[in-house]
């Protein structure tokens, strides 16, 4: 792995890229002036060039027989644990992500790969009976190609290895594109699958900002190079990603933004409500795509909830992500900048609870129970927001940062359509003891995933992950659903009847019943 402030480039081929450019200093969001890694940026000509490569690659890889490409996948798992407090460590330092959550997210990786290590034997594809003598029907499982995978950096490891570990026992070649502030992440992820045994032209690496990597997709695509694009990151960008794919009649995996509503019932446990509505609003500092968006809570228990919460809030502790801590800083300065414009976003008739202040923590803006010194890094105090109304943009829009707006309701089919007012289908979590209720809220609520009495941030391997509407366009990651987003089904008929037989068209005698036997008067 690479040392500390590494200077790092893009890898084609097993080999450097010139250097682009534009560079990209990677800082230590909890400590500004440590510098993780200065990256050279390519351009797009450095992605063509890398599908170019990974083209040429695939189709040896995809020789390869899929049990073998699992034995790869299982001695990934393997280097992974040996290495998972070394990349923790990287995490915390590159992102910010306190150190319990940085351990979590290694550990997903290897759950991911443990999942899929055994799929290199359970690529199924089924046997067919024929409507025609001496005939059989097959359907095989056949990798799509080159995938081009284009990640965030608020999940650097975790999510990246639900596209790449599928993709890889599938036998597709990728070219990875990750988020220029998690540089370090990334590349330490792609060495441990290249010392696994992952051929460096089957996982390339490419470091490029925004506009050079669609320059660079358009590209590829109009060339014929890329036939899957990955892409995990703002419901903006999903939609030009989308279309991008759409001219070449390719569908891509989409997993986007969310504005997740945590619906608390009146028979709803509090204690534990608060919980979850504190990890999933305020972990990771808010900077999830399943972060709370949105407590949407029975009038008749508003507000002892609410005092709750707001309790919760200001007794956690924030800071210094080595610690103990809730959360630490915003993921990168330009993460920071735009939630100085969400708060922009209150109103007169809001209410900020739970905090001491709101903003940037300094010195001189300061938060009770923080650790460390506020002025090295980019933290946010966190934010309650009550008196939201459905039609403002916090109760509609995506934050990305430590805030959760708060709205009351009267009747359960108010708190659906509250639920659903926004036009994300994310993730969504209803607290309650009624199974009735739960299963009503299930039935409901547009998400793709629900959770009943937990956050409505988590995930495991073997589950589908993923939303609807503005979150995404259907498609799946993890569990087996993830295999029909690197998979094509192909379709095979072998006649062995020595004849020519013409389906539908030399009709198979009936053998069965007399349907035109009547009972007699």
């Amino acid at each position: 792995m690479t040392t500390a402030n590494a200077h790092i480039a893009s890898i084609v081929n097993g080999a450097q890229a010139d250097a682009g450019a534009k560079e990209f200093v990677s800082r230590n969001p909890a400590r500004t002036s440590d510098v993780v890694a200065t990256v050279s940026l390519s351009g797009p000509d450095t992605l063509v060039n890398a599908a170019r490569v990974a083209r040429t690659a695939q189709r040896t890889w995809a020789e390869v027989p899929a049990p073998v490409r699992g034995t790869v996948i299982a001695a990934f798992s393997r280097l992974m644990k040996a290495n998972k407090e070394r990349l923790a460590r990287i995490v915390t330092r590159e992102i910010g992500k306190p150190y319990a959550e940085s351990l979590g997210e290694v550990q997903e990786v290897i759950d991911t790969a443990d999942y899929f290590l055994g799929e290199g034997r359970r690529l199924y594809g089924q046997t067919v009976p024929s409507e025609m003598p001496d005939k059989q029907l097959f359907t095989f499982r056949v990798p799509v190609g080159v995938a081009t995978i284009v990640t965030a950096g608020n999940f650097p490891v975790a999510v990246p290895s639900w596209y790449i570990v599928p993709a890889l026992v599938t036998g597709n070649a990728i070219v990875w594109k990750p988020a220029e502030y998690a540089a370090e992440c990334a590349r330490a992820f792609t060495e441990i699958a290249w010392r696994a045994g992952v051929p460096k032209d089957v996982l390339q690496l490419v470091y490029a900002d925004g506009n050079d990597t669609y320059a660079g997709l358009e590209a590829a695509l109009d060339a014929g190079l890329v036939d899957k694009i990955g892409f995990t990151g703002s419901s903006v960008v999903g939609h030009a990603i989308g279309e991008l794919a759409g001219r070449h009649l390719q569908v891509p995996c989409l997993e986007l933004g969310g504005k997740n509503p945590q619906v608390v019932a009146p028979d709803a446990d509090l204690d534990l409500a608060v919980d979850g509505a504190l990890f999933g609003g305020f972990g990771t500092a808010g900077q999830r795509c399943t972060s709370l968006g949105t407590l949407i809570v029975h009038r008749s228990v508003y507000d002892e909830f609410v005092a709750k919460f707001r309790t919760a809030v200001e007794d956690a502790v924030i800071g210094d992500p080595t610690e103990g801590v809730l959360y630490g800083p915003m993921l990168d300065q330009k993460f920071a900048d735009h939630f100085e414009d969400i708060l922009g976003w209150i109103q007169p008739h809001h209410t900020v609870i739970g905090s001491t202040g709101t903003g940037r923590i300094t010195a001189d803006n300061p938060r009770a129970n923080f650790v460390g010194d506020p002025d090295e890094g980019v933290f946010y105090h966190p934010v309650i927001l009550t008196g939201v109304r459905q039609d403002d943009a916090v109760f509609t829009e995506e934050t990305f940062g430590p805030l959760v707006g708060v709205v009351a309701y009267d009747d359960f089919d108010e708190a659906i359509a509250l639920a659903n007012r926004s036009g994300y289908g994310l993730s969504a979590s209803v607290y309650t003891n009624d199974p009735a209720t739960a299963f009503r809220f299930r039935s409901g609520v547009s998400a793709g995933m629900v959770s009943v009495n937990n956050s409505t941030s988590g995930a495991e391997a073997h589950l589908p992950f993923g939303g609807n509407g503005r979150s995404g366009n259907g498609s799946r990651q993890s569990g087996l659903w993830v295999l029909d987003q690197f998979t094509k089904w192909q379709s095979m008929n072998w006649d062995f009847s020595g004849t020519l037989q013409k389906a539908q068209m030399d009709v198979v005698p009936t053998i069965g019943p007399e349907l035109d036997y009547l009972l007699p008067e």
